[in-house]
């Protein structure tokens, strides 16, 4: 399955080289356009492969009260940090991607800011869990979580930003880095439904207990941040 996803990813990039230097000739605007659906696709198809934080993004749904719409705001924040930030590395300073890319794709220092915040956030969840502290007066923590799990760019919306402007002409790679979030955000949104729909059906199933309600409540609440709080020592000293 990964290697499928890999190798149609392949070949809309490929595809995309051809259509982008077509665009850098002088010509071609139309059959770009017409190429651009593919984008929505190709994101699609690379959120599926790991990484994008769809763990992160599951992990803290479930272990907060977060509805369908909020679940799905998370994901949409995710999914427009993620792909912005490789736009913005890519149209501020082509130099700067050979200084924040230790290597072909990845940003290992936003990569350490970015856990490193959502360590915090999983701290905070684990201390609310133990102390039995309500929600109420956080309610952009979502967005937050959202926006330190997007910090991390895309690294093909980098790529394909990097290949536009080498060629002169960014506003194709702009282009069809908007059509890849939609599909990012199209597979982000999936996995944010399937996390609340799984915590509200556990909870359903406890509702004739209340008192295992409750602590069942507070426990995920706990083991969400404690996991989230892991992942990131791991990531940042294990790696």
């Amino acid at each position: 399955m990964l290697q499928m996803l890999v190798e149609f990813q392949r070949t809309i990039y490929l595809a995309l080289a051809e259509q982008i230097k077509l665009v850098s000739a002088g010509g071609g605007w139309l059959a770009f356009l017409t190429f651009l659906p593919m984008g929505i696709i190709f994101g699609a198809a690379h959120a599926l492969t790991p990484g994008h934080s769809k763990s992160i993004l599951a992990t803290y749904l479930i272990g907060s009260e977060s509805g369908l719409s909020r679940g799905l705001g998370v994901s949409l924040v995710l999914s427009f940090t993620h792909v912005t930030m490789a736009v913005l590395i890519a149209l501020l300073s082509l130099p700067l991607v050979s200084i924040a890319l230790g290597s072909v794709g990845r940003a290992p220092m936003l990569e350490d800011v970015s856990r490193g915040l959502l360590g915090l956030i999983g701290l905070w969840m684990l201390w609310r869990a133990v102390n039995h502290r309500g929600h109420s007066h956080y309610g952009h923590e979502g967005e937050a979580v959202g926006i330190m799990a997007g910090l991390i760019p895309c690294p093909l919306t980098l790529f394909a930003m990097t290949f536009a402007i080498s060629r002169g002409v960014p506003e194709a790679g702009l282009a069809f880095a908007a059509t890849m979030m939609l599909g990012v955000a199209f597979t982000l949104s999936a996995v944010a439904l399937l996390a609340v729909f799984f915590r509200r059906q556990l909870l359903h199933l406890l509702q004739s207990y209340p008192r295992a309600l409750a602590s069942v409540t507070w426990s995920v609440e706990g083991i969400a941040g404690a996991v989230l709080a892991a992942v990131a020592v791991h990531e940042i000293f294990m790696r």
